[in-house]
This record gives C-alpha cells, structure tokens and sequence, in this order.
C-alpha cells in the first residue's frame, strides 16, 4: 500500500510539472487550482484532442510564475481571472482567445462590514483599515480604487478578509459579489455595501490567454477547440474574448495607484 501511494503521487506531480514532460505548450492554471486537478487535465485532454496540439495541464505555485512563462516566449496558454488578464494585457504579453460563459462571467468588487457599522463612513475616515485579498480586481483592485490606493490590510483571499473584520484588524473589507452571494449565511453579522463607481459587474472571469509565443494558427485552432468544448469548462458558452473587456480592470488599477506594468506579489 505504502508504495502504490509513493507511485500515485509521483503520479500526480508529474502529471503538474512543467518540467518533466514534453508538450507543445503548457496550459496555466492560477494556484487555486490545486484542489481542483481533475478539471484542469480533463480541460487540458479535451483542448489537445480538438486542436491537435499537445498541451499539458500546470498548476502555477504562484501568479508570479505564470507572468514569468508569458514573458519568457514560450508557448503557452493560461486560463485565469480578470487581474492577472489584464496585466497581460497591459505588458502585451499576450491576447485573450475567449471567456466561459456561466452567468457569473463578469463580477465585482463589494464592501462586508459589520451590521452596526457605516460603510461610507469607514470608506472616509479609515481607508487604511480595508482588508482585501491581494492579487485580485474584487479584492485588492476595487479595495484599492476605493480608498485612492489607501487600503492596506492584506490577506490570501476573500475568508481571510471577512475573518480580519471579524477578528478587529480591519474595518471592513472588500470581497468578490458572487462570493458573498453564496457565503453571506455564514456571516449573519456582516452586511454588504455596494461601493459607488467600483461595485460594477464588469471584471472578466474565466479567460483563457495565449502567449505571444504561440503562433496564429495554433491560437485559431485552440480558440475553435475551446469554443467546441464547453462542457470540459463547466460554462454554457465559450465566446470570443473581446480585449476592451478588460478596460473597467484596468480603470480600478489606475484609480487604486496600482501599476500595471509592475505589479508584483
């Protein structure tokens, strides 16, 4: 038993590395897909079969190395949010082919605070006191777009943020709406804020991205593919992504002081 399970996770890590295995290109995953391995190689599988091309499935140990892979020319695809599909796109590292259509496709950025709190009030007068996950345009970006860049309570993602209010360390903090819709029981003392200007739907979700290193005709085939292959993204719909989608994105960044061209993790 003891070696079966040795087997199965070298395994696993091969299956993941992007060290040991050859492909034509690698398809990116952002490191919140750890936990959700299944889905990235049956997306991988179904994307080599229908475009003929032999992409492998990386789960990234951070965003930083994903950015690192598209600077690099190399060929290589990622499928990922709005924050990080707009920094490509501000580098001109690479396009976006097209967007998984689910209903929940385009989201934002909303104030949790506690119930007997003003959030406008905590907007003004303790701007600093925001929490928000980092690397993320309904965290960190819509946060920071809020405050003029004065939010400054971190955290890895959006239960950390609600757990700093919670805990005292923030004031409020900034969440993903769709996040709170389905987690908002939890928190039968929070409320939720709709942020003027900032609390829009219009951060693109689910875009999967080619690299500057992967050719026009190997793009087409992959943008075909993916358009053929709803089902293995869980989305009703694969549509042509439109670059002007991320245009709110990257407003947020520029009112949060947030550069796009350096950002870093």
């Amino acid at each position: 038993m003891k070696r079966f399970l040795t087997t199965m996770t070298l395994v696993t890590l091969a299956m993941f590395s992007c060290v040991t295995l050859a492909a034509d290109m690698d398809l990116w995953f952002s490191p919140g897909w750890k936990s959700k391995g299944k889905k990235a190689k049956i997306i991988s599988k179904v994307l080599s079969e229908q475009a003929g091309i032999s992409i492998k499935p990386c789960i990234a140990k951070s965003y930083p190395q994903i950015l690192k892979e598209f600077d690099s020319g190399k060929a290589s695809l990622v499928y990922v949010g709005s924050f990080v599909s707009a920094i490509i796109r501000a580098r001109e590292l690479g396009e976006g082919l097209v967007q998984g259509i689910t209903g929940k496709e385009m989201y934002s950025g909303v104030l949790v605070y506690p119930k007997d709190g003003d959030p406008a009030s905590i907007l003004s007068n303790d701007p600093d006191k925001i929490a928000y996950a980092v690397g993320a345009s309904s965290g960190e970006s819509s946060a920071k777009a809020a405050t003029g860049g004065k939010a400054a309570v971190k955290t890895k993602n959006h239960a950390a943020t609600v757990g700093a209010v919670k805990a005292g360390k923030a004031k409020a903090g900034v969440v993903k709406n769709w996040w709170w819709e389905s987690k908002s029981s939890r928190y039968p003392g929070m409320a939720m804020y709709r942020i003027p200007e900032i609390s829009i739907e219009q951060n693109p979700d689910n875009v999967l991205s080619a690299s500057k290193g992967v050719p026009a005709a190997d793009r087409a085939k992959i943008k075909s593919a993916a358009k053929a292959s709803q089902a293995a993204f869980g989305a009703k719909e694969m549509r042509d992504f439109d670059p002007a989608l991320l245009d709110f994105t990257l407003s947020l960044m520029k009112k949060g002081q947030i550069d796009s061209k350096s950002y870093s993790w």
